[in-house]
């Protein structure tokens, strides 16, 4: 068994994005997976981008938003919308809605995410 308590859970954050790392390399000795707990203010983005040897699934938690996809696509995601994206696939997220936007993300095998972020607390 591996608890994390909450004082081991980092933040990372980019300009209106906070990334609270719940189980990540830093905390846990999973091999298997990364879940991170996302927060976007309003107008908030996280740009296009891809994960060559990962797949990631979001479950929105809280708010509307537009799911940036690969050719200039957009498309809905709103609170209770899970998507998954394989490896490669191309993803992000723009906060369109009129609340911050929050959603949980699950990534396997696990990504250790601080060279995305500006920020570490």
């Amino acid at each position: 068994m591996e608890l994390i308590k909450a004082n081991a859970m980092k933040a990372l954050s980019n300009p209106g994005v906070v990334s609270r790392q719940i189980l990540n390399p830093d905390n846990s000795t999973s091999k298997r997976v990364t879940i991170t707990e996302v927060h976007l203010e309003i107008g908030a983005s996280q740009p296009r981008h891809i994960h060559e040897s990962s797949e990631q699934i979001w479950y929105a938690v809280q708010g509307t938003g537009k799911l940036l996809l690969s050719e200039n696509q957009e498309q809905e995601f709103t609170a209770g919308d899970v998507v998954r994206f394989a490896d490669g696939d191309v993803h992000g997220l723009y906060n369109d809605g009129n609340t911050e936007f929050v959603y949980i993300s699950v990534t396997a095998p696990p990504i250790h995410f601080g060279y995305a972020y500006q920020e570490e607390n």
